[in-house]
This record gives C-alpha cells, sequence and structure tokens, in this order.
C-alpha cells in the first residue's frame, strides 16, 4: 500500500489533491486541525471513488501535535512509510504592514513555515532510508512577485520557495525530489473578501484557476513521469506572473 500525507487536506486545493492522489493508487492521509466535518467529507469523496483513506487531525504548526499523531501513524503501520508529502496547509490574514498585529504575521509564518518543516522532517528519514520521496509544497505567486496587504503571506511563501530549492539539494541522492507549485488565484475559499471580477482583469486568460487544475500540476510531480524534476517551482497562475 502506498501512503500520501495531504495537510490542509480536508478542503479547497487539499481536497483536490487529495482526490487526485486517491486516484492515482495511494492511500491518502488527509490531516485538518479545525473543520472535523470537512475533512470527513473529503474521505467520504474518495471512498465514493472507490479509494480508501485516513484522517490525522493536527496543527502543523505546533511540533508535540505532528509528533504524537505521525507516531502513532507509524506504530499502527510498522512495515509501511508515507512516500508523498504534500505541505499545503496555509492561511491568510492580509493587512499592510503598518496595521498588521503581530499575531498575524506570526501565524501566517507558522502555519506556512514552521509546518513544513515540523512535518516534513518527521516524513524525510523513512523517504531517505527507501531511498524514495516525494515532497510537493504548496506557494503561491504571491511568494514569487509580492501582493500590496500580503507581507506576511510574501514572506512565508517566498521562505517555502527557497527552503524548497535548498532540500531539495540535500536528499536527491537519496532519491527524494522536492517540488513547488505556485498558484494564482485558484477559485476556494482563500479568495473570500476579494473581489473575484477584479482579479479576472488582471489575469491574462481573463479567469481563475481551479483547485483540479493545481491537483493534476501536483499530481504530475509525484508521478514517475516527473522523477528527473526536483528544486523546481511550478507556476499555474493564467499568466499573471511568469
Amino acid at each position: 500500500m502506498k501512503y500520501a500525507l495531504v495537510t490542509g487536506g480536508s478542503r479547497g486545493i487539499g481536497r483536490a489533491v487529495s482526490l487526485k492522489l486517491s486516484r492515482m493508487g495511494y492511500k491518502v492521509l488527509i490531516n485538518y486541525v479545525h473543520n472535523a466535518a470537512e475533512a470527513k467529507n473529503t474521505l467520504d469523496q474518495v471512498r465514493l471513488e472507490g479509494g480508501d483513506g485516513e484522517i490525522l487531525m493536527f496543527d502543523v504548526a505546533d511540533r508535540q501535535q505532528v509528533s504524537r499523531a505521525l507516531e502513532a501513524w507509524e506504530t499502527e503501520h510498522p512495515d509501511e512509510y508515507i512516500e508523498v508529502l504534500v505541505n499545503n496547509a496555509g492561511i491568510r490574514r492580509d493587512h499592510v504592514m503598518a496595521l498588521m498585529p503581530e499575531e498575524d504575521w506570526s501565524r501566517v509564518l507558522e502555519i506556512t513555515l514552521n509546518g513544513f518543516f515540523h512535518v516534513t522532517q518527521a516524513l524525510l528519514p523513512a523517504m531517505q532510508l527507501h531511498k524514495n520521496g516525494r515532497i510537493v509544497n504548496v506557494a503561491s505567486v504571491t511568494g514569487l512577485k509580492g501582493m500590496a496587504g500580503q507581507s506576511n503571506y510574501a514572506a512565508a511563501k517566498g521562505g517555502l520557495i527557497a527552503a524548497t530549492k535548498s532540500l531539495a539539494l540535500e536528499v536527491a541522492r537519496k532519491r527524494v525530489t522536492v517540488n513547488a507549485v505556485a498558484p494564482g488565484f485558484i477559485q476556494t475559499d482563500m479568495l473570500e473578501g476579494l473581489d473575484e471580477a477584479e482579479l479576472k482583469k488582471a489575469i491574462p486568460l481573463g479567469c481563475l484557476g481551479t483547485p483540479d487544475e493545481v491537483a493534476e500540476l501536483v499530481g504530475f510531480l509525484v508521478s514517475p513521469a516527473a522523477a528527473y524534476i526536483t528544486g523546481e517551482v511550478v507556476s499555474i497562475n493564467g499568466g499573471l506572473y511568469t
């Protein structure tokens, strides 16, 4: 049995990725922290399509929660390991820098960057031991070009991109690939509070992307066809930024 863990897997891009990986033959571990009902809904959809999975509840920003959850999983699956990790968990708390509460700065970085560190570090030993692993980090166009009112989000996603490139160099000899995808404006609740009509005007293709389109890209990077790709950041943004 092949296992894949998707952090923030209960909704939006995380749900689409969970479904895609299930269709590729993975048993999907769906991580969530707040919305148990949506996590169950994702698992129900996976099973409806003939796949299977499990739900793992932990806050990626809390190292102790991550350790407890993953150690418990490993104890229950002594002969198996998680060979695919999609670091998708993240939040937006937009403010201009002059008015940004410190908590909003810290929480965005804690979930994206500390979360990446906690979960990835926990799973790397088994991937390296088996000389087989795929890590895909969900970054953002904001981490590449910046965006007014999102200095915290840009710092988090930009840091994730830099970490992707560095980690890829560290683990390549162990046949573990590390890549990032950088979505533009995707139809999820992460766009809440933004004017979609105005966003579309800025996108050369004139439309928003879908979670399924991002999931297809993640699926490719996980597949054997992408075995020679590592340390890359692949944009999926309708031409918004190249």
